[in-house]
Formats: structure tokens, C-alpha cells, sequence
């Protein structure tokens, strides 16, 4: 045989393995790329001993984009520093995605040391992992004090201006009924003086 039929026979071969193989790999085998983000929660500032209500959302999607259904999203919190537990007590929670590809948490519970700390969340389905960083903040400075928060002082500069305000407000009215009484007096004047024309008199007027 010529070793150019060779090459065209053996090149042939290599196609039809290739179609084949394709052929009889199931798509649930093929790889699968998922990415994760946090999407609600990033950056919030929680007072110290507190208890979060509003809680962080994250959202796991596949290389186009489309929500990823049912994957197991962990949550971990820092062993120490600034921290504190899920519902459960511990400082780890496993969530599943929904419909949409979310999954959240809410509901820790901080201790009272105050600065910034990272949570730690890591999205798993089938064989595909993405992991991401979240950082979150503790505050004194939004901690409850007694007797301190929530109160008003009214300024006196305030009043001062209120009290400016209606003194001003009492002159125009003092004024207005002034210039009332005047007009009302010259109308009186004028209406008290007649205008006389020749004899016999014609009087114009009242």
C-alpha cells in the first residue's frame, strides 16, 4: 500500500474515533464552570453585639450566566477578632441556591469586638468550585448608649430666630394696622371737607 492511502486511511480512522467519542460522552460529564458573587450584604457595617436582620445574599451562575439551581454554598466565619456565630451556634452555615441561583444568610449573631472582618464563602456543584471573600464591619459607634441615643437638644439660636421672626412678624402687623388707621383717618379727613363753587354754593362732596 502507498504510504499516502496510509495517511488517508489512518487521518479517517482518527476522524470517526473522534465523532464516536463525541458521540458517547454525556453532556452531565462534560465540565461544568460555575462563578459566584455576593449580590446583597457587601460592605454592611453592624453595631457590635448585635444581631444581623438584614443578612448577605450571594448568587451562583454557570460560565453564561445562567442562575445554577440546588448548588451548596458554605458560609465560615473568622475563629477570632471581630466575629460571631450562625442561629446554629457554630461559626459555619450551608445553604442551597434556588430557582435563581441564591442562597442567604441572616440572623448571626456579633460579639462586641469592634473592626473588619472577611466571611469566607465557597459555592460546590457536582465537581465544579468557586470561592469568594466578603467583607463585613463591627462598630462601638453604632452600638446603643444609654441615655444617648435617640435624643434631641433644641439650639437656642433657633429660638433666637423663631422669637426674631415673630417680633418682625408683630411690627408689619403693627404696621399694617397703622397705616390702616391713617388711611381710614385722611379718608375721614377727606371725607369731612367739601368743595364749594360759586354763589349760590354747590358743595361736591359728602
Amino acid at each position: 500500500m502507498a504510504p499516502a492511502s496510509a495517511r488517508r486511511i489512518r487521518n479517517s480512522l482518527c476522524c470517526w474515533l473522534a465523532i464516536w467519542l463525541a458521540a458517547i460522552v454525556s453532556p452531565a460529564d462534560a465540565a461544568v464552570i460555575i462563578q459566584l458573587r455576593v449580590i446583597q450584604g457587601e460592605g454592611t457595617i453592624y453595631p457590635t453585639g448585635s444581631r444581623a436582620t438584614r443578612g448577605l445574599t450571594v448568587q451562583v451562575t454557570d460560565e453564561s450566566g445562567k442562575p445554577v439551581e440546588g448548588a451548596s454554598v458554605s458560609f465560615q466565619l473568622p475563629e477570632s477578632g471581630p466575629t460571631g456565630v450562625f442561629g446554629t451556634g457554630l461559626r459555619s452555615e450551608v445553604a442551597t441556591t434556588n430557582a435563581e441561583g441564591k442562597a442567604t444568610v441572616w440572623g448571626m449573631q456579633w460579639n462586641r469586638a469592634s473592626g473588619p472582618f472577611e466571611i469566607k464563602i465557597t459555592a460546590a456543584k457536582d465537581q465544579a468550585r468557586a470561592g469568594i471573600v466578603s467583607t463585613q464591619y463591627l462598630s462601638d459607634a453604632l452600638a446603643p448608649k444609654p441615655g444617648g441615643q435617640g435624643t434631641f437638644t433644641a439650639s437656642h439660636h433657633g429660638r433666637t430666630k423663631w422669637l426674631l421672626i415673630s417680633a418682625v412678624g408683630a411690627g408689619a402687623l403693627a404696621g399694617v394696622a397703622l397705616g390702616h388707621s391713617s388711611n381710614h383717618a385722611a379718608s375721614a379727613s377727606a371725607v369731612s371737607v367739601g368743595l364749594q363753587i360759586g354763589s349760590p354754593s354747590v358743595i361736591i362732596g359728602h
